[in-house]
């Protein structure tokens, strides 16, 4: 990622943007205005020395390296879900690749975002189930 010396201080989204020059800030804050008009409950954060979006669970994040940027989808199974679209992007197991000329979509980072949300939820569901489930066989 984005290369940093030990005396750099990131407290915020936002301390981390303004260190971007304008081909690695723009294509992130793009990303960023979409996460915060989809899921404006998620909480901001820095994690792993990037920008991480928080909605019961990680949900995404995205960083910049010295000449393009990563959008996290966090999440091989979405990512998955998701290789149509994805095809002609530079991937790993649950990140895609991207410049200023040749960013994601809009449309496709909602529908990922959208993604990741569904399955945080249905995760806590099936926690807060299976922790039901175990109750009643303690009851019984």
């Amino acid at each position: 990622m984005l290369q940093l010396n030990h005396k750099t201080k990131i407290n915020s989204v936002t301390d981390y943007l303004n260190l971007l020059p304008d081909n690695l800030y723009l294509p992130l804050e793009n990303i960023r205005q979409i996460i915060k008009s989809l899921v404006p409950d998620a909480e901001e954060t820095i994690r792993y020395m990037i920008p991480v979006y928080k909605h019961k669970g990680l949900l995404v994040g995205y960083g910049a390296s010295k000449n393009q940027c990563s959008f996290f989808v966090m999440s091989s199974t979405v990512l998955k879900d998701f290789k149509e679209d994805i095809k002609g992007f530079e991937t790993t197991k649950a990140s895609i690749r991207f410049t200023q000329e040749k960013p994601i979509p809009n449309d496709l980072i909602t529908r990922i975002v959208m993604a990741r949300v569904a399955e945080n939820e249905l995760k806590v569901i099936t926690r807060q189930r299976t922790k039901a489930l175990s109750r009643l066989k303690v009851l019984h």
